[in-house]
């Protein structure tokens, strides 16, 4: 024990320091106590997992039939393998470069009219002072996002027939001549595009209003100040907040540029528009299912085929968004 002498003269004892033991590493909890501990949570998570196993992943086990001559009488591992063959006739057939452009031609006109349309309705939603008539106008919009694409394709034949459409009647009233929309080939993908704007563009303006409502308000207040009008506000506040999530919109969509709707377009397709509404996916299901003699083997080359370019695509879209907007999906 050490001693201290104060300015006294007196000498007092100064106790030892002890050094107090270094504390043990904690060692790390296995994964099954883990588990063990939330146990609910993972029966809970177990429902989902089973059911994304059993129909999104087990039925791959099926992607070699495009690899073999398939037969139902031979089964899978019975049926011969025939490698790239249907891949190479797919490729050569004379329908190719015709279903690849009738598919991308319909998608990118889609993107270019559908895909801007929840985004200018969300900044007009936004914009409204009223709440209880923006309100209505979302209610309004989000409705027809609920009915079905034959619910859809039904309204728009009875909407514009020939003979009892409340179109051509209109057309007739005023001296103008009936027009068969849904029989010509120059109609359908304007059909197409518009009708899918009104079913879909006011439920997909809800993630853009859900971005619009975490901008600060004291960014609008400011610009005020500065004298800034509704539309520059819109313009340098609303349109950057919600440019990430557009950008991730926009590469999913690119993604999926040769998939595009198959109930919609399948019920829209009849013989006298066939040269232009023939695209991938109804294809594949004429050939596949539709036939007197199916070809599940080249039906399914052309479904591989057509999922390897979407995948190509969307991590093209990404390198190309990450590169120009620094954002991206990965």
């Amino acid at each position: 024990m050490k001693t201290t002498i104060d300015l006294t003269g007196k000498t007092t004892p100064t106790p030892a320091i002890v050094q107090a033991p270094e504390p043990r590493p904690n060692k790390p909890i296995s994964l099954g106590r883990r588990m063990l501990r939330a146990w609910q949570l993972y029966a809970m998570l177990a429902i989902p997992l089973v059911w994304v196993a059993i129909f999104c992943y087990w039925p791959l086990y099926g992607i070699q039939i495009a690899f073999r001559d398939y037969t139902p009488a031979h089964g899978i591992t019975g049926s011969d393998w025939v490698g790239l063959k249907y891949f190479v006739r797919f490729l050569g057939s004379y329908q190719f470069f015709e279903l690849i452009k009738n598919t991308v031609v319909l998608h990118m006109y889609e993107l270019l009219v559908a895909f801007p349309a929840p985004i200018l309705l969300a900044l007009a939603l936004n914009t409204l002072r009223q709440k209880v008539f923006s309100r209505i106008v979302q209610l309004v919009a989000y409705a027809p996002n609920f009915l079905s694409a034959v619910v859809v394709v039904g309204i728009m034949t009875m909407m514009l027939s020939p003979s009892t459409g409340v179109v051509n009647q209109l057309f007739a009233a005023m001296g103008l001549p009936r027009i068969d929309f849904m029989g010509q080939s120059e109609w359908f993908q304007s059909l197409y595009v518009f009708s899918g704007v009104w079913q879909s563009a006011g439920f997909a303006a809800i993630i853009y209003l859900a971005a619009l409502a975490g901008v600060p308000p004291e960014l609008h207040e400011a610009a005020k100040m500065d004298g800034a009008s509704q539309l520059r506000r819109v313009w340098h506040i609303d349109l950057p907040s919600i440019m990430p999530i557009a950008v991730i919109m926009l590469i999913l969509n690119i993604g999926s540029i040769l998939n595009v709707g198959f109930e919609k377009v399948l019920l829209m397709q009849n013989p006298l528009n066939l040269d232009i509404s023939q695209v991938i996916n109804t294809y594949v299901y004429q050939v596949g299912l539709n036939s007197a003699v199916p070809q599940y083997s080249y039906a399914t080359a052309i479904g591989i085929f057509q999922s390897v370019v979407g995948v190509i695509l969307l991590l093209l879209a990404n390198w190309m968004a990450r590169r120009i907007t620094k954002s991206g999906l990965l």
